[in-house]
């Protein structure tokens, strides 16, 4: 007997998790590590870490094992070609890898990848979107995901239609940790007023936000600038350049920010200033509901 009917993985950089599933979607067992793609010195170093993780719920019968996120990019175990967009985040064929352990038969689900009106591509956040969407199945609207890469997703009738991706999240941790504002900026804590300042005033000139930023580092040394005051300033800068560049896709249209809730939070706090209509979701159970509504749609042919 096998210990479960099919095995879930979310495979990230930094962190590897593993569900032990049964056929109607109910979790038996969980397990995480450390050995994020980042551990990784070649494709040959995958499977052994996920097997440690695993093989207590392996029989003699292989089982199916459904992943998503960075196991399926260039660097992962095998590369899992994008699809092109639009299309249904449950619907992508998984991209099926030969030559592993006998016990387990692999599939990775592949990412969305756009050419127009501009050039991009998400990996792993399509299996969120395929978990919203079997939660709310007649959104229709603009996802936002905050993050280190923010996507900003136009949804129609269960379909990802566009979407662009802004490295929000990536610049604000360069500039607080390793550029001249290092010396200002705290590690942690928000400002409110000075979060809801620095908005305004990149929303209203995003073009000089270059010269925002160093005002920064000038305020702290000159006016004695706090330095969570700093820290809200930086993220207000750069989220408010952010809103900018997305504003057609938020203006006028339903959003959902979906992710961790201080990011959640902070989106929804500048997205309500401007006068839009949002609803929060966290994300922490998505993915798996993701990888779950996947396998149920495609169960006939990964079974």
């Amino acid at each position: 007997m096998t210990y479960a009917d099919w095995i879930a993985v979310d495979w990230g950089t930094s962190h590897l998790r593993a569900w032990a599933m049964q056929a109607d979607g109910s979790v038996k067992a969980e397990a995480c590590s450390d050995d994020g793609m980042a551990r990784m010195n070649s494709p040959e170093d995958f499977q052994p870490a996920l097997l440690s993780l695993i093989e207590p719920w392996l029989g003699a019968q292989p089982l199916p094992v459904l992943a998503c996120g960075m196991i399926g990019s260039r660097q992962g175990w095998s590369e899992a070609p994008y699809i092109k967009a639009p299309a249904k985040p449950s619907a992508l064929a998984p991209h099926r890898v030969a030559g592993t352990d006998g016990r387990i038969r692999l599939f990775i689900q592949p990412g969305l990848s756009q050419s127009k009106p501009s050039a991009d591509v998400m990996r792993g956040e399509e299996t969120q979107i395929a978990g919203f969407l079997s939660d709310t199945p007649e959104f229709d609207g603009v996802l936002c995901l905050p993050g280190t890469h923010t996507k900003w997703v136009h949804i129609s009738a269960g379909e990802v239609v566009s979407f662009q991706t802004f490295m929000t999240g990536e610049m604000f941790d360069l500039l607080s940790r390793q550029s001249v504002l290092r010396h200002s900026v705290a590690s942690e804590g928000l400002h409110a007023e000075a979060f809801d300042a620095a908005l305004e005033e990149t929303l209203s000139r995003p073009e000089k936000i270059a010269q925002m930023l160093f005002a920064i580092r000038a305020e702290n040394v000159l006016a004695g600038l706090a330095p969570d005051a700093a820290r809200a300033r930086l993220s207000g800068l750069l989220i408010g350049a952010e809103l900018a560049g997305a504003k057609p896709y938020w203006l006028g249209q339903n959003v959902a920010v979906v992710g961790a809730a201080l990011l959640v939070d902070l989106y929804a706090r500048a997205l309500e200033s401007q006068g839009a209509f949002v609803t929060r979701s966290q994300a922490d159970t998505l993915t798996l509901k993701g990888l779950s509504a996947v396998y149920q749609s495609l169960a006939e042919t990964i079974a």
